[in-house]
């Protein structure tokens, strides 16, 4: 019986994406409800600023997201390219370049040649993709998954604080959203570190710190705003 093992890579791409998306919505939104809030504004206009901060932002992280993970994907195939020209026309070369691969990591030479000359047999270009170029399938980009995952997460987050404005009473606005906020980064860390197999607290502490630090800030900024204007 083939004993399989469970990895966490294979979780990258979207993971990375989609803990940045709710991190994002979550910091962002509450920054911005927070902000507003601060500078005296009625509960309605914090309302929409905060509406328009969920739908801006979800569609901004989508497009980042698809450009930028599209730009690491042409990379990939452009190598993948040049990679299958220089196995068409070199392949003694290639074969010689997989072979002292192996050597570096450890294997004896005649070994490492004859690994080299099977998996060339077999399938060259994944041979080479894997332990030349560093590229799997698992962990290849996808720009699409990446967009995807990134702006619904960010939408998800961004709800939380936008919810909170609509429940929470009007003297207690900026309080709340910044506990129910700060709340949620908490769980979100803690969840994304475990997830992807690192401590909960490390990652609940350093999402949280840097989520308090933006409210704090632009907290600051819009009460003096206010009060400069009023």
């Amino acid at each position: 019986m083939t004993h399989r093992e469970r990895h966490r890579s294979d979780r990258i791409g979207w993971l990375r994406a989609a803990v940045l998306g709710a991190n994002d919505g979550i910091v962002s939104t509450a920054s911005l409800v927070v902000g507003v809030a601060a500078a005296g504004t009625p509960r309605a206009d914090v309302l929409v600023a905060g509406v328009a901060g969920l739908v801006a932002g979800a569609l901004s992280m989508a497009a980042g997201e698809y450009v930028s993970v599209s730009s690491q994907a042409d990379t990939e195939q452009a190598d993948l390219a040049r990679e299958r020209a220089e196995l068409a026309t070199q392949p003694e070369a290639e074969e010689d370049e997989l072979a002292a691969i192996y050597v570096h990591r450890g294997l004896a030479p005649d070994l490492a040649r004859t690994v080299a000359q099977q998996l060339m047999a077999t399938d060259a270009l994944t041979a080479h993709a894997r332990d030349e170029l560093g590229l799997t399938d698992e962990l290849a980009a996808r720009p699409l998954q990446a967009a995807v995952a990134s702006a619904a997460t960010f939408a998800v987050g961004a709800g939380l604080p936008v919810v909170t404005v609509l429940l929470a009473p009007a003297p207690a606005l900026v309080p709340g959203v910044a506990i129910v906020s700060l709340l949620c980064l908490v769980a979100l860390g803690a969840t994304a570190a475990r997830a992807g197999g690192a401590p909960a607290a490390v990652g609940a502490a350093r999402v949280a710190f840097w989520g308090a630090l933006a409210m704090a800030v632009t907290a600051g900024v819009g009460r003096l705003f206010g009060a400069t204007v009023g």
